[in-house]
């Protein structure tokens, strides 16, 4: 097979901001800017460089409207410190359906764009 998953591209009405935003938020490091576009990759060297696909903001006109059709799942070492972090970043909790019996919490980002923190992982989760 020689397909590679290169980028995921996230619409924003601002990408500069929304961008340094999620590179707060996930650690990462813009490698390319420009007024309607922008892209953040893994730190360099870390475990991620190279093997995580890229995220590109990408400027249109119109506003966020529905639910998103696909989302990014995060994974932390601390699901209640990420998610304080995460709100204290500017992101809000939000319901998108789901029910107060799961694991994960939906969040949404300073444009609206939905996203999960996951639990962590513990010992029985490994394969």
């Amino acid at each position: 097979m020689s397909l590679r998953w290169q980028c995921t591209i996230i619409d924003s009405v601002d990408p500069v901001p929304l961008a340094k935003w999620w590179a707060e938020l996930l650690g990462w490091r813009i490698t390319f800017e420009q007024p309607d576009e922008v892209a953040l990759e893994p730190p360099e060297g870390s475990r991620e460089d190279g093997v995580s696909p890229d995220i590109l903001f990408l400027r249109v006109p119109e506003a966020k409207q529905v639910k998103n059709r696909l989302h990014i799942d995060l994974r932390p070492s601390d699901q209640a410190q990420e998610v304080a972090r995460a709100e204290a970043l500017g992101a809000r909790r939000v319901d998108v359906g789901q029910s107060e019996a799961v694991s994960w919490v939906v969040m949404a980002d300073p444009e609206g764009n939905e996203f999960c923190i996951l639990r962590a992982f513990d010992a029985d989760d490994s394969p």
